[in-house]
């Protein structure tokens, strides 16, 4: 809280320092080139992004592994100094990684009353394509889960959620305690899974990909399309913090203090995932009764709670066999810069992770490679004169896959300079996961800036110009309206973005291509498995690379906008409606429960209308303001992946009337909405131009 009272003041300060003396009869600093804007779109190609993700995808490239850490943190260095930025800076941390045993990996199996082992499942996904063929596939693995070998009755618990489990105990009266339970992905983030699964009494949870989520009834799986084959398993971190799990709010710097492996807040019971290939020979053997219809799933079985098998292997078990295990390894942040002409202490972050679970031609290699040709566009401008006027700062995160390592470590070392300088952090993760339409998360006070860049790219889809929709955000209103402008969601914890959000209040926004998601697929298919390949990318997702040319011309015209206008482009009046919104939702869930237990919502009325007539009033003095507040939008409590509108009061409004301490519960809703109605009179004040 205090770092969000800091930031908003010297955004204050910077912006009302330049812009509330009187104007010197000549200009003293350059104004934006209007020329840069087209000239940067037409310097980058798409074909070189085509040929950046062969490279990156030429061989898996798990965070920790000499793939990752060496062959493309040099090639990235080399290709950064041949595109002429100013400095290259790689930052390394000895971090708590997490391997599965690669000759003697992880499988589950039925285990016989007379101790024989059946229906093992597979260790390895196939191999369709000769790239897949590689020595250094790591298996399907959840990192950070415990080893263990506990056999037990099975237990299907749909996606895991806590209303999931709410229901089991509640209105089934099945137990999960001492049972193995088997999980569908999706929903909900996969560590929040395995937490709920480990408080509701399972000795071990089995994750699996159900073809009701990942693939659709109209087409077949890759290689004849891209959805997930029956083999394909989703690797996936359970470590639900960010950072290096070792060394909370601190660096893991050379030499820093770390807690001790049996003090760490790990997952306790063994987690491994599976393909469905697998999951249907224990989910048609379930015994129990028969789950409601929206538990679910797309095979062609009679889907059961258990406990249990019936029929001849009533009598026997679930049994897992997982041998993951920590391992301290070191990645690297690699960190370019493009100094500013006029304010070079003013930083305009662009943000990939490079680490991959395997090949990660979407995830996030399409990304990377993206950034890689904007990189070399902006290169270009600078050999032809041009530099912004703030400076470009270019991030190569690590170790994201694991828990967001890399760029959690980087913030949490520089967090004072960071606070001090930066402006805004623009993430793109998987730059193309689809093609069917863009789409961003961020900031409200960001979301005009991301509109306007959206509007300057041609949309890369001749199909939709022949419709009438030119550019890709004509596309992204028609397919995600919301009244006269697309949807524009906050943030979750899902990203790179986290840590500058969450931690340090730099306004942040996440972009990406998406696919139709109105076909129910619950993510893109191949999602963590070895098949999300560069022959998966370039046959069926963007055959010609112009999907991942406009965002790289999204990307770069946001960060260009941001870097060399005058005046920032944000706009605090937006934040006041998205706190007016958040309101609503709040009164819409809470209200009568608040007001019966002595909470006064007209605190909350007054503060958001001193906040958005503060914004007004600012807005008549300069263009823009930068104002971000990690107490109204959070990741939820229980889906790490997703955003809550006022998280700290909604979470603790959770499911209160089940909870036997009614009066602390209370207090502690009092307490959240407090410190909520402070913060948002705090920003307001900051916007006071008597302040």
């Amino acid at each position: 809280l205090c770092a969000i009272a800091a930031v908003v003041g010297v955004g204050l300060g910077v912006i009302i320092g330049y812009f509330s003396h009187p104007a010197p009869a000549a200009p003293i600093y350059p104004t934006e080139n209007p020329t840069i804007s087209k000239q940067l779109m037409d310097e980058m190609k798409a074909e070189n992004i085509m040929n950046n993700l062969k490279t990156l995808t030429s061989r898996p490239h798990i965070a920790g592994r000499e793939q990752e850490e060496i062959v493309l943190v040099d090639w990235i260095k080399q290709q950064w100094t041949e595109a002429g930025i100013d400095s290259i800076v790689v930052h390394p941390y000895d971090v708590l990684l997490s391997y599965p045993k690669q000759n003697d990996s992880n499988y589950v199996s039925i285990k016989l009353a007379n101790g024989t082992e059946i229906e093992q499942s597979q260790r390895k996904e196939l191999v369709i394509d000769a790239e897949q063929n590689d020595q250094n596939v790591v298996d399907p693995f959840n990192a950070y889960s415990p080893p263990g070998e506990p056999e037990a009755e099975l237990v299907y618990v749909n996606y895991a959620t806590i209303g999931n489990f709410n229901a089991l105990n509640r209105t089934y009266n099945i137990s999960t305690a001492g049972k193995i339970c088997i999980s569908r992905y999706g929903r909900i983030f996969r560590g929040d899974k395995a937490i709920n699964a480990e408080l509701n009494g399972c000795i071990g949870l089995i994750l699996y990909s159900d073809p009701l989520d990942y693939t659709v009834p109209w087409s077949g799986v890759y290689p004849e399309d891209w959805f997930l084959p029956p083999t394909g398993a989703q690797r996936g971190t359970l470590w639900v913090d960010n950072g290096d799990p070792r060394t909370p709010n601190y660096p893991s710097i050379r030499d820093a203090w770390h807690q001790s492996n049996s003090s760490l807040t790990l997952p306790k019971i063994p987690v491994t995932p599976i393909g469905y290939i697998d999951a249907i020979k224990y989910l048609s053997k379930m015994g129990g009764p028969e789950v409601p219809k929206y538990w679910r799933g797309g095979m062609n079985i009679t889907y059961r709670f258990g406990p249990g098998f019936a029929e001849e292997h009533v009598n026997s078990l679930m049994k897992m066999s997982v041998k993951t295990t920590n391992q301290v390894a070191t990645i690297h942040n690699v960190i370019g810069y493009v100094r500013g002409a006029v304010e070079p202490d003013r930083y305009v972050l662009l943000g990939n992770h490079r680490d991959a679970w395997v090949f990660g031609a979407i995830d996030p290699s399409s990304g990377t490679a993206t950034l890689m040709e904007l990189v070399r566009g902006f290169g270009a401008m600078l050999k032809r004169g041009w530099r912004p006027r703030r400076t470009l700062v270019f991030c190569s995160w690590g170790a994201e896959e694991y828990g967001l390592i890399g760029s959690t470590e980087w913030v949490e070392e520089l967090q004072k300079q960071l606070q001090a300088r930066a402006v805004a952090y623009l993430n793109v993760d998987m730059a193309v996961r689809g093609n069917f339409s863009f789409s961003a998360n961020g900031v409200a006070s960001l979301s005009q800036a991301v509109f306007d860049a959206a509007k300057t790219v041609p949309n890369p889809n001749p199909s939709e110009i022949s419709s009438g929709r030119p550019t890709v955000y004509d596309t992204w209103k028609s397919i995600y309206p919301a009244a006269d402008k697309p949807l524009f969601y906050g943030l979750g914890a899902g990203s790179d973005y986290a840590a500058f959000l969450q931690v340090i209040g730099i306004p942040s926004v996440d972009m990406r291509y998406t696919y139709d998601q109105s076909i129910g697929i619950n993510t893109y298919p191949v999602y963590h498995s070895v098949y999300d390949t560069f022959e998966l990318v370039s046959k069926f997702v963007d055959p010609g690379f112009k999907i991942h040319l406009a965002m790289a011309q999204v990307w770069g015209e946001l960060a260009r906008k941001l870097a060399d206008v005058p005046i920032l482009p944000f706009d605090c009046r937006l934040y006041a409606i998205d706190l007016i919104k958040k309101r609503y939702l709040l009164r819409l869930s809470y209200r009568s429960k608040m007001e019966s237990n002595g909470i006064n919502l007209s605190q909350l009325d007054d503060a958001i209308a001193t906040f958005f007539n503060a914004a007004n009033n600012i807005h008549e003095r300069i263009a823009s303001i930068d104002l971000t507040k990690h107490v109204t939008s959070a990741p939820s409590q229980h889906n790490r992946y997703g955003s809550t509108a006022f998280p700290a009061v909604v979470d603790a409004m959770f499911d209160i009337d089940v909870d036997p301490d009614q009066a602390g519960r209370w207090d502690e809703v009092r307490r959240q909405y407090s410190i909520l109605v402070f913060h948002i009179l705090s920003a307001a004040a900051t916007l006071n131009p008597t302040v």
